[in-house]
């Protein structure tokens, strides 16, 4: 028998909620204008796959294709680029609509701000976005990884110049290693998308960055006629991109903001603990953390984003790999005449796990809590795309992790 889905609806105590503002439309406006300003800038696809949703037995479903996000394959780099010009604004005395990216690279830089080193861990996507943005803007990069992380991921941190380690230690022990090397190197700063007691403004930066991936995929929407998804599902591995998106879309409809579902990697739901406990507090996960989903093996909750998901998730979902495999293969070869989307094993979860709500029995429950149905516009995330070509190749063509399950 296959592993289980798991789900809780969100029963959770609310906060005060004063970490809603971070996702501030003004916020997010800020960090769409600083990633336009670089000349790599594009808006990435949003797939309209209608005859998906046709077959599902939605009304609409919608997959925001990050493959294509400044030639780097994943979405990681909006939040890391986003932080830095934020973190060089207020060294400067400047806001951060004056430090474009004509700014950040241009010898007045040099007099104003001079160099400094950005450390960080990461599984790949997110390590790699810090050095690419570092290294445009002439600034150093020091990038430590987890054991089990794939030469691939390695290589491709390393060609953009960052200084790159494989270390012994799981994800968040990285970031802990990280944190103390910048905390001892002159001009050292940590820029980390998970937030901790005394680390808050940083993250804070990096989830607005994100912000941009959602104020396009809403513009998108409008463009397609849907004034407004009714379901958002986002995937989490500290929680920074999946409260982002959720502290985003509920600014933009305050009085009827969409049903979000926040999805994480069995071996890492940290979030999933959390909210099965309901007492408001988060949870922690430890171990080897092993799962395909390389970019949500995170088991410690940015505090930041978990305040967020306790206030304005609807469910939290745990997931086997063989959903995010499953994924992976219907976006790669979709209902004919929809567009195919290359999507890693962190991007493609959304889809194995919408299909699976639609198509099995099992799950009716959920589906009927989510009032999932005809009348539904379902917006998704793909965040990379085959950034373990390797892997990817496994999983798609050859039929690695699979589910027995056939629709």
């Amino acid at each position: 028998m296959e592993p289980k889905i798991k789900w809780v609806a969100n029963h959770m105590p609310k906060s005060e909620d004063k970490n809603l503002q971070v996702m501030s439309l003004e916020n997010v406006a800020k960090a769409r204008a600083f990633h336009k300003s670089f000349p790599q800038y594009s808006v990435t696809p949003l797939a309209d796959l209608d005859g998906m949703a046709k077959r599902l037995g939605l009304g609409g479903l919608y997959v925001k294709d990050e493959s294509y996000r400044f030639g780097l394959n994943a979405f990681k780099v909006l939040g890391g680029s986003f932080a830095m010009a934020r973190y060089i604004a207020e060294q400067t005395g400047r806001d951060v609509s004056d430090c474009d990216f004509d700014y950040l690279t241009s010898d007045q830089l040099e007099k104003d701000f001079g160099h400094a080193t950005f450390f960080t861990a990461t599984d790949g996507n997110h390590g790699r976005g810090v050095a690419w943005a570092a290294h445009r803007l002439h600034q150093n990069a020091v990038v430590h990884m987890p054991k089990g992380s794939t030469k691939t991921r390695f290589d491709n941190i390393a060609k953009e110049g960052a200084k790159v380690t494989i270390e012994e230690l799981n994800y968040d022990d990285c970031v802990r290693l990280a944190a103390k090397e910048a905390d001892e190197t002159e001009h050292g700063v940590i820029v980390q998308d998970t937030a901790w007691d005394g680390y808050t403004k940083i993250p804070s930066w990096i989830m607005q960055g994100y912000g941009t991936m959602a104020n396009e995929a809403a513009d998108q929407l409008r463009q397609l006629e849907v004034n407004r998804p009714t379901h958002v599902f986002v995937q989490a591995g500290v929680g920074s991109l999946a409260s982002a998106m959720v502290g985003f879309f509920t600014n933009l409809f305050p009085s009827n903001p969409p049903k979000f579902v926040i999805m994480e990697a069995e071996a890492a739901d940290c979030l999933y603990q959390g909210a099965v406990a309901a007492d408001g507090d988060p949870r922690i996960v430890g171990g080897d953390l092993q799962t395909i989903m390389a970019g949500l093996a995170c088991g410690e909750p940015n505090t930041i984003g978990w305040d967020i998901l306790r206030n304005h998730a609807d469910a939290f979902v745990s997931c086997p790999d063989w959903v995010s495999a499953k994924g992976m293969r219907m976006l790669a070869a979709p209902v004919k005449g929809d567009p195919a989307v290359t999507s890693g094993e962190s991007g493609a979860v959304g889809m194995g796990v919408i299909s699976t709500i639609m198509c099995d029995p099992a799950y009716a429950e959920l589906r009927d809590t989510l009032e999932l149905g005809p009348d539904s516009q379902v917006l998704l995330f793909s965040t990379e795309g085959d950034t373990d070509p390797v892997r990817y190749r496994q999983i798609v063509w050859n039929g690695a992790w699979q589910s027995e399950k056939d629709e």
